[in-house]
């Protein structure tokens, strides 16, 4: 029986070994991860207690300056964050309903949290592979307290909406007497496809959830950002999760690390993406989407099963110390698999002509493989 932690090591051993990576990042080890943890703390830097001062109060205020907003509040995790600004948003309009697309982060990876601890109800926003229009909000048969929107919608592609179209769909949303979230865990990258800055994005909703180790590089942390209302009951409702812990400077550390060397390269990652799916979509039977990535990160389809292109990056990793992509998954089509591709400093080294040259030896692989 195959164990997972040890097949996990093993791809992260190699990854970790590859000169040349497509998607991703060079794992970091704990001894990395302790020297931009000294980098962010200088000299005198005190540890937070129970949530107040040191490095989580240092991150706190630079996020409130990012997004805009009179506050923030640091969390140990997204799910936690979010559960407390849909609950904030049905104690304050007296509506448990909250507007959710079926491939939301909380209907797809909190195992219904929203219902199970926060006594909420869902109703589905849209069916459609995007962010829901303001004419589908404006049409939902029953009210909602708040409208949770994804930027960008992972599921379907890291997929966005264009800026005109997010305003149009939160002035439907007010119109219907709802508060508005912003599931923000990748929207430091959102920034170029909408044109706005974080701190404009941000101005249109009622609370923001941001991550720090999604796209920022940190060991883990979110945090919760709107009015200074907000996020007092945030810290409440932290406290009630066992979100308050001791000590969290850690965290709060590579997360200042992050927005200071990561955040400025995003937007050069999110450039880079569109020459790297150009030169993806031109491999024998690829697809991508979107075209162009409205991101960093989209999504990647190869017409062979997802446990043959896995073993083919794996071993193009270990014998020729290359990364194309991992995690390939199989897709409701037999022979059909598809991945997530991630432009990061790594892939910023390898030109169209690259891209496609990395390309075209992954997939011999699957032909050596084959015996074809």
């Amino acid at each position: 029986m195959t164990d997972p932690y040890a097949e996990r090591v093993r791809r992260l051993t190699a990854q970790r070994g590859c000169d040349t990576m497509l998607s991703g990042v060079r794992p970091v080890s704990v001894t990395e991860q302790l020297d931009a943890i000294r980098a962010a703390a200088g000299d005198d830097l005190l540890p937070d207690f129970y949530g107040e001062g040191g490095a989580v109060a240092a991150l706190e205020q630079r996020v409130a300056e990012l997004l805009g907003t009179e506050a923030a509040a640091f969390f140990p995790t997204g799910t936690m964050a979010q559960q407390v600004a849909m609950r904030h948003g049905a104690e304050l309009t007296g509506r448990n309903v909250v507007g959710l697309h079926p491939l939301s982060h909380p209907l797809v990876h909190e195992r219904d949290a929203y219902a199970v601890l926060g006594g909420l109800r869902a109703v589905r926003t849209t069916a459609a592979p995007r962010n829901p229009t303001a004419g589908e909000v404006a049409a939902l048969d029953e009210p909602i307290g708040t409208l949770l929107l994804e930027l960008p919608l992972r599921e379907v592609g890291f997929v966005l909406p264009s800026w005109d179209e997010l305003v149009d769909t939160v002035e439907a949303a007010r119109d219907r007497g709802a508060r508005v979230h912003l599931d923000g865990a990748r929207l430091w990258e959102s920034t170029v496809h909408l044109g706005r800055s974080t701190a404009e994005i941000a101005a249109l909703a009622d609370s923001t959830y941001v991550s720090f180790y999604k796209s920022l590089g940190g060991i883990s942390g979110a945090a919760l950002a709107g009015d200074s209302d907000l996020v007092r009951y945030a810290r409440a409702w932290r406290h009630r999760h066992g979100g308050t812990l001791f000590q969290q400077w850690p965290a709060a550390l590579t997360a200042l690390y992050g927005l200071d060397h990561e955040l400025p390269r995003l937007g050069g990652y999110v450039a880079h993406a569109k020459a790297v799916a150009e030169a993806l979509a031109a491999l024998p039977g690829a697809r991508v989407h979107p075209a162009p990535p409205h991101t960093h990160q989209f999504r990647l389809w190869l017409p062979h099963p997802a446990d043959t292109l896995n073993a083919a990056n794996l071993a193009l990793a270990e014998e020729e110390k290359a990364w194309f992509a991992g995690g390939w998954q199989p897709t409701e089509l037999p022979g059909l698999a598809v991945t997530e591709i991630t432009v990061a400093t790594p892939a910023l080294g390898l030109d169209a002509d690259q891209v496609a040259e990395l390309g075209a030896r992954f997939l011999r692989r699957l032909t050596a493989s084959s015996g074809g």
